[in-house]
């Protein structure tokens, strides 16, 4: 499945949550992520999220779609990371 995950999150947990995402998929920009993950890979994410954020204070949004196909994504501006040039 494809994810694409958001997030808002307080300053003195922002890189933790940053550094574990990308473990697992391809920083966009700042605060996005995506990729392709199985589904246990993603319940394995959200367990890890839910340790890592304060959900008093902080967001994280994740969409799902069963593949990239589903997706007509449009870039107006300067794409930040590219994921396209990952090998």
């Amino acid at each position: 499945m494809y994810v694409i995950i958001v997030y808002d999150i307080k300053v003195d947990r922002v890189n933790k949550v940053k550094s574990f995402l990308r473990q697992h998929l391809f920083w966009i920009q700042n605060s996005v992520f995506e990729g392709e993950v199985t589904k246990s890979q993603l319940t394995e994410i959200k367990s890890s999220l839910k340790e890592i954020i304060d959900e008093e204070e902080d967001s994280v949004i994740i969409f799902t779609t069963k593949t990239e196909d589903f997706i007509d994504r449009q870039v107006i501006g300067i794409e930040k990371s590219q994921i396209d040039l990952i090998l």
